[in-house]
């Protein structure tokens, strides 16, 4: 393979990219096809039964094009180009994710970056991202979601590849005063646990990665211009003449078993605040009609919005900056009855009443002032003797218990009960069946006591913040079956949604996450704040309930946050839950 600019491992051969085009050649190097392309940047991902997908830069017409490969019948076919992004491509890599889907990364001299789904009857941008200028290089690590890149006369950086979740970045390796790599970085190469690059003078260094960072490990290597890993893990390098295997003394990490994956049947539309806006959903079943159902969701920066089950929006209150959101429905006053919603506004510090319609029609119908200085959380439950209980919280811990009442036709609140948490709270719900209030602690965990006002309220530790469920601890919700009932819990730190029993031991059942819906072009979601859980039968594929959770990072494209709707049947069929 001498004059191979690049090289790509593939199960009984390899991908070479020569000035002129791309040709896949078997192990002992014989030419089986080739796509002619002046290129740069080659990276491959392989699949099952020889079947491949690769993706180069050509250079002439600055677009990332496809090459599908198929090993067994030795075949090479470009697939049509990436849409153009507006700028030239200085550096393209693959990422294949926790669902096996494949990624491009498409990356821009000034820093402009972009992430496309390849799967698909069409590619999907996913998101716009900013990246270091002058990047040389990129290589994804698969097995911990890394994206790095190797920017000219800084370094080596290390980016979240997921899209979903907060965009982190860390320094690898830099250049002088806070590192080594003369020049910066250039070529790149990821290896099993950890990744090589040269710098500037064409010297070789290494990386492993750690459960804190990364660690440089010895290695030597001059001249090199540019890097490769065969398919058993060892590193290449190429020296202007041919390609030569490295030692270099690296091991993979012990693989940890993903979480499964669901993904959303339907989205809302976006809310109407950029940033951090969309919060706590609530669910409202049509009398008659599940179909016609209604989802409610928190714009913290606007009111409260009304969606259909299609996630269309049909109502948008402009209440104030709601926070959560809770829904009753067949609530007794003596002989007045109403399907109500109580939301928490952060503007006055007040409980907003929400009476719904037979129709769904939502209307604000009373503010009933609290003491709180900072409202934040709240769930609702209906007492044993009719009314409407409402457990709302502050930042600082503190729970109040209120009474909702009626009074010459106005509704009323009064306090018959207080507690709090040693730290910040946000979400609870009432199971009203056994009467138990689940309450979380953001940073501590999950917990539990008698949402009797009645009763004591001593708080129970349900499930502390660690292994499965990382703070924050925020929505949480009561899927209540026919034969088991469970509590569903959103685990921010990790993106993902913690089921156990809803009753003592509290036996976990497992976590998932939300995936990308590619056929119905849903993105996955994360950090979700709000969730909300039904077992009523909402017809279709909600034949048996709908988790409803808040997505912090809209994608597919970017956008204002929304809401994701999951079918329970989804969730059940992941965990194994009866």
């Amino acid at each position: 393979m001498a004059g191979a600019r690049d090289l790509a491992p593939l199960p009984g051969g390899w991908l070479v990219l020569e000035k002129n085009a791309v040709r896949l050649v078997d192990a002992a190097g014989t030419g089986r096809a080739s796509v002619a392309v002046r290129g740069r940047q080659l990276d491959v991902r392989t699949g099952p039964h020889g079947a491949a997908l690769a993706i180069v830069i050509d250079a002439n017409a600055e677009r990332a094009i496809p090459l599908r490969v198929d090993g067994r019948a030795g075949t090479l076919a470009a697939l049509p180009p990436l849409p153009e992004t507006g700028y030239g491509i200085e550096a393209a890599c693959l990422y294949r994710d926790a669902q096996r889907l494949t990624h491009a990364f498409l990356v821009g001299k000034d820093g402009q970056a972009e992430q496309w789904l390849l799967d698909g009857a069409a590619p999907q941008r996913v998101r716009r991202l900013a990246l270091p200028p002058h990047v040389q290089h990129c290589r994804v690590d698969d097995a911990d979601g890394t994206l790095y890149v190797a920017e000219e006369g800084s370094g080596v950086w290390a980016y979240r590849a997921d899209a979903e979740g907060a965009p982190a970045r860390r320094a690898v390796g830099l250049a002088p005063p806070f590192g080594k790599l003369a020049g910066g970085a250039q070529a790149l190469a990821v290896l099993p646990g950890g990744v090589a690059a040269t710098d500037g003078n064409g010297a070789l260094h290494a990386w492993r990665r750690t459960a804190t960072g990364w660690s440089p490990v010895a290695v030597a290597g001059a001249d090199i211009d540019n890097l490769a890993v065969d398919g058993t893990g060892r590193l290449l390098a190429y020296g202007g003449k041919d390609w030569r295997t490295v030692a270099l003394a690296m091991k993979a990490a012990a693989p940890v078993a993903p979480l499964p994956v669901v993904t959303a049947r339907a989205q809302t539309d976006p809310v109407a605040r950029a940033g951090d806006a969309a919060d706590d959903p609530a669910i409202w079943r049509h009398p008659v009609d599940p179909a016609a159902s209604r989802v409610l969701g928190t714009n913290k920066k606007q009111g409260l919005l009304v969606y259909d089950l299609q996630g269309r929006q049909r109502q948008l209150l402009e209440s104030g900056r709601l926070n959560n959101v809770d829904v009753r429905q067949d609530v007794a006053f003596g002989a007045e009855r109403f399907d109500l919603a109580l939301a928490t506004q952060r503007d006055d510090n007040v409980m907003v009443l929400f009476s719904i319609a037979p129709d769904g029609t939502v209307t604000e119908a009373a503010r009933l002032p609290t003491e709180l200085d900072e409202i934040y959380g709240a769930c609702v439950a209906r007492p044993v003797g009719g009314g409407l209980d409402a457990f709302v919280n502050d930042k600082d811990g503190r729970y109040l218990h209120y009474r909702i009442g009626r009074a010459d036709g106005a509704f009323t609140a009064r306090v018959v009960r207080r507690f709090r948490t040693e730290t910040q709270p946000e979400g609870c719900v009432v199971d009203e069946a056994s009467g138990q209030l689940f309450v979380g602690e953001e940073r501590r965990g999950l917990w539990v006591t008698s949402a009797d006002a009645a009763r004591e309220p001593r708080l129970s530790m349900v499930l502390a913040a660690g292994g499965l469920l990382r703070a924050d601890v925020e929505g949480i919700g009561v899927y209540r079956g026919a034969r088991q009932s469970y509590v569903v819990v959103s685990s921010q730190g990790n993106d993902s949604y913690v089921v156990l029993d809803a009753a003592p031991p509290y036996r976990v059942r497992g976590a998932f996450r939300i995936g990308v819906n590619v056929d119905a072009g849903i993105d996955g979601a994360s950090e979700t704040d709000g969730l909300e859980v039904t077992s009523a039968n909402l017809g279709g594929p909600h034949a048996r309930g709908m988790l409803v959770v808040q997505d912090g990072y809209k994608r597919m494209p970017d956008g204002p946050q929304n809401f994701k709707l999951v079918a329970w049947d989804d969730v059940a069929r992941a965990l194994g839950l009866d």
